[in-house]
């Protein structure tokens, strides 16, 4: 098994939590943290810095695809941050556990 974690933004706890409730509840993530950043960004020729919500989104990397579409489905951007990253090494019991969890 293959694991990542996704990592977007959104504007609001809401917001994060509208999304998250929805990959939570199709099996498409174990688990997802919510943690308040600054993001400092060019946006359509501007600067701009703008408080946030990330969300840390724990999965594997079969899910990512449809993980992707409900993210894009749900968020209020125009062009939201989705990005995923691998993850090289875990603790074997919690790896175990996002398996057994996504499979519902």
């Amino acid at each position: 098994m293959s694991y990542i974690i996704v990592y977007t933004t959104t504007s609001d706890e809401e917001s994060a939590q509208k999304i998250a409730d929805k990959l939570l509840e199709e099996n498409l993530a174990a688990c997802i943290s919510f943690a308040p950043v600054v993001s400092n960004y060019k946006w359509q020729g501007r600067i701009c810095k703008e408080n946030e919500v990330e969300l840390q989104i724990k999965t594997t990397s079969e899910n990512y695809k449809k993980t992707e579409e409900c993210i894009k489905s749900l968020h209020p951007y125009e062009l939201p941050q989705i990005i995923a990253v691998d993850v090289a090494h875990g603790l074997d019991g919690y790896l175990g556990w996002i398996d057994k969890t996504l499979k519902g």
